[in-house]
């Protein structure tokens, strides 16, 4: 059930949670743009989705409800099985003897919950419950990912093996992977000929998991489908090829960023999934600790200088850029940015993509950029001098400066910088903050238990655990994992977070980077001396609270 702008505005009045003249300049800048006022609110942060849930339900005078972390019996949850979960958006979640409690985004659809009484023998009770938990909770009906999308995928290649002729079941079928990639949360989907097959693998939560191996006779058929989806040719088959395509599930865009490879077997191709839904992250929300939260939003309200963000590939640094984005996207500032690729559309921001074909590299682009009065500029990443160069003179002369690179921790960041041929009397006046992270996988809330360190754990990382814990005796310290569950795919967990190092270049280690022969360990040292926590620290802080695990900290962070 959705509400017009409008009425949704009225709604909110009604409620007096946001002060009327923000709220109507919220509503006449969310009309002008053309887009939707609830998802303009959430996207401001000024009000979340569950508080604009309860505002609709009182408005219905009907109970409300969140479900995404409440476990639902299996034998309640089919009573309403999952097609028909879909169409009528409607989950069943708990009963009694009289009663079956029924949670819906349109809770007054009295038509379904009179043939469903009839059915159950029950009087239904209606609950409201937002269209994004709604969805969220579509994945309560997974029985194991693998042996569901196996059946499926299975009748798909039966129909593509005896019907040569027809392009109907590839079709069929792409769109299945699709639906599926999305529906669990995937980040990209590799399509991967091998000798004898062709494996389809699907990374959740940055992990690639094996989906499903198909026959190699259907292997051409179904990369000429991706390309033509993609506009590439066809006809090409010893070179790279890139290109796009939007898909839509239900009221959902998905920009598909394709890649196509030869390889030994034949064709590689990666798709990356970037959904319109999830543009928008909060700093908040990515998992800094109070205190880095703090210092990220101190150091990036100064008007000049840069802000820098490390680690390697996909581990989050260009959500942390969009989410600083969007905290410094106001009226009165020019923000500009240039990438490769443009990840998301931001409105107010003007965004540049990378084209070597026409020259507009980094460099030439950034170039460009400082000739257009920006207030800010967004890097997408330093990869070069040249870039490391203009990018510092931008930071120099007036401009708040935001990018990414690759280094190891945020200490080596600053001796990168010298080895890209920069002085270092520059980098001491220019760098003001720089930001190291992983991702971590989070526990899944299903099937979340406790359990006490091992002799090893206590041996390795019993200092650590004893100074974030404030227990001596770490014996009596639990940690926690998953499980694995229906919910989670066995895997015990879902979702990620963010575990960070965040290190100030304050006046002393300005001194370190301009002493002769400085290193990385010399400013390590001074950093944790004034209070930096290191990834490694920030990720057992996140395992005492029951976020993640020793293993996934271990995982993707060194010590």
């Amino acid at each position: 059930m959705r509400f017009t702008n409008r009425e949704l505005k009225e709604l909110i009045e009604d409620g007096g949670v946001i002060e009327s003249s923000v709220l109507n300049s919220l509503f006449k800048e969310a009309e002008k743009k053309s887009i939707d006022l609830r998802d303009y609110l959430l996207e401001k942060n000024l009000l979340t989705d569950e508080q604009i849930g309860q505002l609709v339900a009182s408005k219905l005078n009907v109970p409300f409800t969140t479900l995404q972390k409440k476990s639902i019996e299996e034998r309640v949850l089919n009573i309403i099985p999952k097609i028909l979960a879909q169409k009528q958006k409607a989950i069943a979640f708990e009963e009694d003897k009289y009663n079956l409690k029924v949670a819906s985004p349109n809770p007054l659809n009295m038509k379904f919950f009179h043939v469903l009484q009839k059915k159950t023998g029950k009087d239904v009770v209606a609950y409201y419950i937002t269209d994004k938990d709604f969805r969220g909770c579509l994945n309560k009906y997974k029985q194991g990912l693998y042996a569901e999308f196996d059946e499926l995928i299975k009748q798909t290649i039966n129909k593509a093996s005896s019907e040569e002729r027809s392009e109907t079941p590839i079709v069929e079928m792409l769109n299945l992977i699709l639906d599926y990639a999305h529906e669990n949360s995937a980040s990209d989907i590799h399509i991967e000929p091998t000798e004898d097959s062709v494996l389809v693998r699907f990374r959740i939560d940055g992990i690639l998991h094996t989906i499903i191996r198909m026959p190699k006779q259907i292997e051409d058929r179904i990369i000429s489908r991706v390309k033509v989806m993609a506009k590439l040719r066809t006809d090409e088959h010893n070179s790279a090829q890139d290109g796009r395509f939007m898909y839509k599930v239900e009221d959902e865009k998905v920009d598909v960023r394709i890649s196509v490879l030869p390889i030994a077997w034949g064709e590689k191709v990666v798709m990356r999934l970037l959904s319109s839904k999830n543009r928008f992250f909060a700093l908040s929300e990515l998992g800094f600790a109070e205190e880095d939260l703090v210092k990220v939003k101190t150091a990036i309200v100064r008007s000049h200088g840069m802000v820098l963000s490390t680690g390697p590939t996909g581990c989050g640094k260009t959500t942390t850029m969009y989410a600083i984005l969007k905290l410094l996207n106001k009226k009165e500032v020019n923000i500009s940015t240039i990438e490769d690729p443009i990840e998301y559309s931001v409105q107010g921001i003007n965004q540049v993509q990378v084209n070597p074909k026409t020259n507009l590299t980094f460099a030439e682009g950034l170039k460009s950029l400082l000739r257009q009065d920006p207030d800010i500029l967004m890097v997408g990443e330093i990869r070069d001098e040249e870039t490391a160069k203009i990018a510092v003179n931008a930071a120099m002369t007036g401009h708040l400066v935001l990018s990414t690179l690759h280094t190891n921790d945020a200490a080596t960041t600053l001796p990168r910088f010298l080895d890209m041929g920069i002085k270092a009397y520059l980098i001491a006046s220019t760098v003001n903050l720089v930001i190291a992270q992983r991702l971590v996988r989070k526990i899944c809330p299903q099937c979340i238990q406790s359990r006490a360190l091992s002799k090893e754990e206590i041996e390795l990382y019993g200092k650590m655990i004893s100074k974030f814990s404030g227990k001596d005796d770490i014996r009596k310290v639990l940690v926690y994992e998953g499980k694995g569950c229906n919910s989670c795919n066995k895997t015990g967990y879902s979702g990620r977070t963010g575990i960070y190092e965040v290190l100030i270049v304050d006046e002393d280690i300005r001194k370190i980077i301009t002493k002769t022969n400085a290193t990385r360990d010399d400013i390590q040292k001074e950093a944790v001396a004034k209070g930096m926590t290191t990834m490694f620290e920030d990720g057992i802080r996140k395992v005492l609270m029951g976020i993640t695990s020793i293993e996934e900290v271990v995982r993707v962070s060194e010590i």
